[in-house]
Order: structure tokens, then C-alpha cells, then sequence
């Protein structure tokens, strides 16, 4: 038997998403603390490169970096 998901009236479209948070209050400041080192890292690195004057195509993974702490500090905002 499947649940029916959609909102039964105007009240329950309005009142939007719920976020039950899947994560303990422990886990999700050690996400955000991931998430700023992480950040600041990408930034150092970034200075490093920009002032070495370092071919440009040595910054693309830098990317995957900021991504990394970018999904980590969403994820404790989330609480998922």
C-alpha cells in the first residue's frame, strides 16, 4: 500500500516541505567545521596558485574542492 503524497488541500500546499532532520546536532557541526576548514583550504591554495602565477588550467580542481565544502555546509544547514 502506498502513501498518497500530494497535499489534500490549499492549507497543505501552502504550508510547504518539512525537513525531519536525519543528523544529530554532534554531526552537523562537524559537517559546518569540515565545511569552513575545507573553504579556507580551497582559498589558501587559490592564493598560492594566483600568486606563483601558475598555469590556469591548475586551478580546475579546485572546483571539486569548493563543491566538496560547499555540499558539506548545506548539509548541516539541511540538517540531512
Amino acid at each position: 500500500m502506498t502513501k498518497n503524497l500530494s497535499p489534500q488541500n490549499d492549507e497543505d500546499a501552502q504550508a510547504g516541505d518539512v525537513c525531519i532532520p536525519n543528523i544529530s546536532l554532534k554531526e552537523r557541526k562537524k559537517r559546518e567545521r569540515f565545511a569552513i576548514r575545507y573553504f579556507v583550504f580551497t582559498l589558501v591554495v587559490l592564493g598560492a596558485l594566483l600568486a606563483f602565477d601558475v598555469n590556469p588550467l591548475w586551478r580546475l580542481p579546485l572546483f571539486f574542492m569548493f563543491s566538496a565544502a560547499t555540499a558539506s555546509y548545506f548539509q548541516s544547514l539541511d540538517k540531512t
